[in-house]
Order: C-alpha cells, then sequence, then structure tokens
C-alpha cells in the first residue's frame, strides 16, 4: 500500500469518497459503509461525504496494527464501554468472550463472566476460554478473573453487577463484565435489562459487553434491534465471513 505522501491529493484536507476509494483500490460503496458504520470518521457537506486526512491515518492506523480478534477489539473497545455483540454460533461467541477479557486482562481489568442459560458448566466455559487463549488460572490465583452463574438470566443483571462491583471493593479498578443472551428471550425483557446495564456503565469505570447469537436478533424486527443497538455505544457483527464494529456517533447540535 502507498504511504500518505504518494496520494496525488496530499494538499486536500478533505478527501472524497473517490479520493478514498482509489486510494485503498475498492469501490466507492464500500467507503460509503465505512463511513455509515462508523468505521470511518466522515463529514456529510449537502449530499456528499467528506473525510479529514487525520481521520484516515487514524483509519490506517488501527486496522494496520492487528489483524487479530483481540488486537481489533483493544482498538475498538473503551473505558468506559457498553458493546452490544451478535455472533453467528455459540463457538464464535464464546471466542469473542475470551478476545474480550484478553484485553480487559491487558488493562489489569477485574474479569467477571456472568453466564446463564447455557448447556455449558463453569467448568467447561472455563476450558473454553483456556482454548482461546485466556489465562484463567492464573487470573484466578490473582483474584481478577470471577464466574457469576445467573439464577434468572431474565432478570437483575444491573443489580447483580451493582452488587458485585460494592462486594469486590473495585475503587480504582475497571470492572470488565460479560454478559450473554444464548436463548429466545421476550425482547421487552432484554431491552429492560440492557437499559439498567447502560445505566450503571454511564455512571461507573465499566466495560460491558452482551453478546447474543444470531438466531436469537433474527426474530426481534428491525425497528426493535436498532432500539437495542442504540442502547450500546458499539456494536460488534462477529461471523465466519468477517467482523464488523461500529460506534454510535451522537446526535449532532442543531
Amino acid at each position: 500500500m502507498r504511504g500518505m505522501d504518494d496520494i496525488p491529493y496530499k494538499q486536500k484536507d478533505l478527501l472524497s469518497a473517490e479520493d478514498v476509494a482509489r486510494y485503498f483500490g475498492v469501490g466507492q460503496i464500500t467507503v460509503y459503509r465505512w463511513c455509515k458504520e462508523g468505521r470511518l470518521q466522515c463529514i456529510k457537506l449537502g449530499k456528499h461525504w467528506r473525510i479529514r486526512r487525520e481521520a484516515l491515518e487514524d483509519f490506517l492506523s488501527q486496522h494496520e496494527r492487528s489483524t487479530t480478534l483481540v488486537g481489533r477489539l483493544s482498538s475498538f473497545l473503551r473505558v468506559p464501554d457498553n458493546v452490544l455483540a451478535i455472533a453467528q454460533n455459540i463457538d464464535i461467541l464464546h471466542r469473542l468472550d475470551a478476545a474480550f477479557f484478553r484485553v480487559g486482562d491487558a488493562r489489569g481489568g477485574l474479569l467477571v463472566k456472568f453466564y446463564g442459560g447455557e448447556e455449558k458448566s463453569e467448568d467447561e466455559l472455563s476450558a473454553r476460554f483456556e482454548n482461546n487463549g485466556l489465562e484463567v488460572g492464573r487470573l484466578k490465583q490473582e483474584g481478577r478473573f470471577l464466574m457469576k452463574a445467573e439464577e434468572d438470566p431474565l432478570y437483575g443483571r444491573g443489580d447483580a453487577l451493582s452488587r458485585l462491583i460494592e462486594e469486590e471493593a473495585v475503587e480504582g479498578r475497571t470492572v470488565w463484565a460479560s454478559f450473554d443472551w444464548v436463548r429466545q428471550v421476550d425482547l421487552s425483557t432484554a431491552l429492560e435489562q440492557q437499559e439498567r446495564l447502560t445505566e450503571l456503565v454511564d455512571s461507573r469505570q465499566l466495560v460491558v459487553k452482551t453478546a447474543t447469537l444470531g438466531e436469537v436478533t433474527d426474530q426481534w424486527p428491525s425497528s426493535a434491534l436498532r432500539q437495542g443497538q442504540s442502547l450500546h455505544s458499539g456494536t460488534i457483527l462477529a461471523f465466519e465471513s468477517g467482523l464488523s464494529l461500529s460506534r454510535l456517533a451522537p446526535m449532532p447540535p442543531s
């Protein structure tokens, strides 16, 4: 790939979608999709998208830094954060969990896996995390990895997380918490649970990931799925065909 200084339009502060498409060797539709997904920060002037050179450089650095799942999530996740992940199948969901916790481990956080509704036991889930590169044994010895069984995953997630924060006295340490929806769930119940988690994230140093299976969200109306995504600061789509990471942009002023 050519360096930024080799771009013939280097004098421009704002690049067009055509400029960026020509640089990457992709179609303009791909650039528009990156903009709409929030992966490439763009400005819409009238009917046209414009990209700042600094935004393009950030986009390049993020994608050149790492091609691993852990590396991509490390560039994507913030503190605090509240993200929704949709996985194609249960194996990919477990890979996401392990990668999420590996990022939290690298940042010195307290890692908490809330599990319920799965057929796997705590030991089986821990073994899967180990197989996906998470050093569960070491983390448990350090007191930085907790497994919390959910008696009823449909209710009380926010309360359970709030109690854990108080019990563990995590002052000065970020909590990285993972929840999953692996079975069909009433949509209003799911949204209510996510609203409570969002309230917690907004007031504390938390990184919360709620993952669900594609077969679950396939049953939701598209309008409801958009509402669910709006409760989170970011969305992760993980399929065998690829990974998509996007951010919810704040509503601009009038």
